[in-house]
């Protein structure tokens, strides 16, 4: 890439910042990278930036984005794009996903340059060792800052803090500094913009106030249900939050929301890393009792939880699946929405609970979804399965004299020092010459040792086993083929007895006077 000294190189800047650190500010990068190019005799021609955009995924970075397509598409003329390094392109959780779009670059004749990064073309192997490392190491940076804010909005929680989220109605969301004084209510869409401070619930005006009262009451003693109490609001103009039409489901949300009686509840659903949302189950839930001012008295909120508990009860199963049927043979067709929009029958989470799941239910009436729902069994006998294995492995340790213990369903501690943690990994078959197993590290935490049981085409017995040593983990998620790269298949086995060798404990004495006698 060398010109004349008259002759600039043509380059293209990409500058991103999320929140983490003033350090990393757009005005710190644009100043390091024009000193940079202002060294290397090159000419900034054009500016992609993505200010406040989280480096996890693609989404939402419309600079790279726009970036990438002037390049494909022809739209600029450049020799390189100037990073300040190679966090700043990135934070991929699939750590391939950013070689992937420096390699587009690369087939248009533009290279990536980190300029704060110790790699030089001078010595291209070593900059093909070094970036994987980086880009790693990038990406479990965010890993490892999304924990510990996890753990920080758990702690918080605890204590009554707000951690996020529509105040709803009723209630306002009031911010107080460090020593619990009050400051100010923030409006909607607002907020705090000092870190020591927190945010905490209170009652609302007092018209609505005397609303979600008036819900209870019409709930618990007018024995109306949700739909009717969305109708008769609507019917006398008392609108719901933001001015919105009342539902049963907003007005359901009142009638089994904790905060209303004080309770702050976090972690309901996860979100971690821009994966998508799980619900969890109520034992993860963080739960702090008292924390707010409450709305509605305590004894009218548990009362109104009894009547909905009787009114699920009152479905018997019968009930259900003739309700099922019928629905069926009225619309021909049932899912998770129509369900939910009838206002009389029962819930689809009632139903999911009574019978391990909608897909169980729809079986029993005789009904086919047009989507194959098939893998729902499939995993259901997998995770059964997986004890089977499981304690099948650890028979095999304690064959080799190896101490076994577990922590977890997937944890198998080995003389009380190396951790091994399990996963299966399902074949998926879309036809004969398309067949993969999908694997995700995702959530391994501690372990020495990943021990990766592929299943065969049934899926019902063991194909063979990958043994990876954590500090291989590639990404995230690796996918399997009948054929991979080496080095993925150079941890392949047909069995674990290398497994159990390498692990069986051996009296050092014994070794050490074995070596001493003479060959």
């Amino acid at each position: 890439m060398k010109k004349s000294q008259h002759e600039h190189i043509c380059v293209a800047q990409y500058l991103r910042m999320s929140t983490e650190h003033q350090r990393y500010s757009i005005e710190n990068q644009e100043e390091y990278l024009k000193s940079y190019a202002s060294q290397h005799n090159m000419l900034i021609k054009h500016t992609y930036n993505d200010a406040g955009k989280s480096g996890v995924t693609l989404s939402g970075r419309d600079g790279l984005k726009q970036l990438l397509t002037d390049v494909l598409s022809g739209g600029i003329n450049i020799e390189a794009v100037l990073v300040y390094d190679v966090s700043r392109f990135g934070r991929f959780q699939d750590p391939d996903e950013a070689a992937h779009y420096s390699f587009l670059l690369k087939q248009h004749k533009v290279k990536v340059i980190y300029c704060a990064e110790p790699i030089s073309d001078e010595h291209p192997e070593i900059a093909m060792l070094a970036l994987p490392v980086l880009r790693f190491g990038a990406a479990n940076y965010s890993k490892n800052l999304s924990d510990k804010v996890f753990l920080g909005q758990i702690n918080l929680a605890k204590k009554g803090f707000r951690q996020g989220g529509l105040c709803g109605y009723g209630l306002r969301r009031l911010l107080i500094d460090e020593n619990n004084k009050p400051k100010e209510i923030l409006r909607f869409g607002q907020r705090k913009s000092i870190q020591s401070d927190r945010v905490i619930l209170i009652p609302g005006p007092n018209d609505e106030v005397d609303v979600v009262n008036k819900i209870f009451d019409m709930f618990i003693f007018g024995n109306m249900p949700e739909f009717l109490i969305a109708q008769k609001l609507n019917e006398i103009n008392i609108f719901g939050e933001n001015k919105l039409k009342w539902t049963r489901s907003k007005v359901n949300q009142i009638l089994t929301n904790e905060k209303y009686i004080g309770n702050n509840v976090y972690n309901k659903k996860s979100f971690k890393l821009k994966s998508k949302h799980i619900k969890n189950d109520e034992s993860d839930w963080v739960r702090c009792e008292n924390a707010y001012q409450p709305v509605i008295k305590k004894k009218k909120f548990l009362l109104a939880q009894k009547i909905i508990k009787a009114r699920g009860e009152h479905f018997s199963n019968e009930k259900i699946l003739g309700y099922l049927k019928d629905k069926l043979s009225t619309v021909g067709y049932i899912n998770k929405k129509i369900i939910d929009q009838d206002d009389i029958g029962p819930s689809s989470s009632l139903i999911a609970s009574r019978f391990g799941g909608l897909i169980s239910a729809y079986k029993l009436i005789g009904f086919k979804p047009l989507i194959d729902y098939s893998y729902v069994d499939i995993n259901q006998e997998l995770r059964k399965n997986k004890v089977v294995f499981i304690e099948r492995i650890k028979a095999g340790f304690n064959y080799f004299s190896c101490g076994t213990s577990s922590e977890t369903r997937k944890d198998i501690i080995i003389n009380g020092e190396v951790v091994v943690n399990a996963l299966i990994a399902k074949c998926s078959v879309k036809n004969p010459s398309n067949v993969k197993w999908n694997i995700n590290f995702n959530n391994i935490k501690g372990a020495d040792i990943l021990l990766v049981i592929r299943m065969d085409g049934t899926n019902k017995d063991i194909e063979d086993y990958y043994i990876f040593p954590s500090i291989e983990a590639f990404s995230n998620k690796l996918t399997l083929k009948q054929k991979n790269i080496l080095k993925h298949d150079v941890y392949r086995f047909d069995d674990l007895s290398l497994l159990y060798l390498l692990l069986k404990p051996v009296n050092v004495r014994e070794v050490r006077h074995n070596e001493l006698q003479p060959h």
